[in-house]
């Protein structure tokens, strides 16, 4: 349920349901799909980091594509108990779009192929925020470790190409099934 929007700053308040994923098994956190009336409101349909309240418990969070043009968000065990909320659990959110994205982390495997190359790592920390976000996405998002290997291999050679975005990522998940909400436990 939508309660109150606006594209960009005002707050977006709704509510969704807690659902726990069906992968790994016991796992300790939960997830909410936004509504579609509620991810409409974003600026983007990728990632977007996010101020945001839990039934009441102020949190910051990066919301992921769903793969079909809305999001995701992971709900930690600790927001969940702070709450005091239960999975299966309607819950109340107020979000809005951080003013300035956060920087992402970098991963290890990656951190070090940049390492080893001055040039690209001059490259990679003249990218934007965003940019740099996508080029992180497009390697985690790969779903053999091989294809993981082979991206972070060539990451190098492309940003000294000049490249400074990943050609042919589709950042929503929409056309390339890439990205997608977890499936909910029965």
């Amino acid at each position: 349920m939508l309660c109150g929007m606006s594209v960009r700053g005002d707050p977006i308040r709704f509510t969704a349901r807690l659902l726990r994923p069906a992968q790994p098994k016991g796992a300790a956190w939960t997830f909410l799909v936004l509504p579609d009336g509620a991810s409409g409101l974003l600026p983007s349909r990728s990632q977007v980091t996010v101020d945001a309240t839990l039934d009441g418990h102020a949190f910051q969070a990066t919301l992921e594509p769903d793969g079909r043009g809305g999001h995701w968000l992971k709900v930690g065990k600790a927001l969940r108990e702070a709450a005091g909320a239960e999975v299966g659990a309607t819950v109340s959110l107020t979000m809005a779009p951080v003013a300035k994205e956060p920087e992402p982390r970098l991963p290890p495997d990656l951190r070090k192929a940049l390492g080893a190359d001055a040039e690209a790592q001059a490259r990679w920390t003249g990218l934007t925020t965003v940019a740099r976000r996508d080029w992180i996405q497009w390697i985690v998002s790969a779903k053999k470790p091989e294809t993981r290997e082979r991206r972070i291999a060539g990451t190098p050679d492309m940003l000294r190409s000049g490249k400074r975005r990943v050609c042919c990522f589709d950042r929503s998940g929409i056309y390339g099934k890439n990205l997608s909400a977890p499936e909910a436990a029965p």
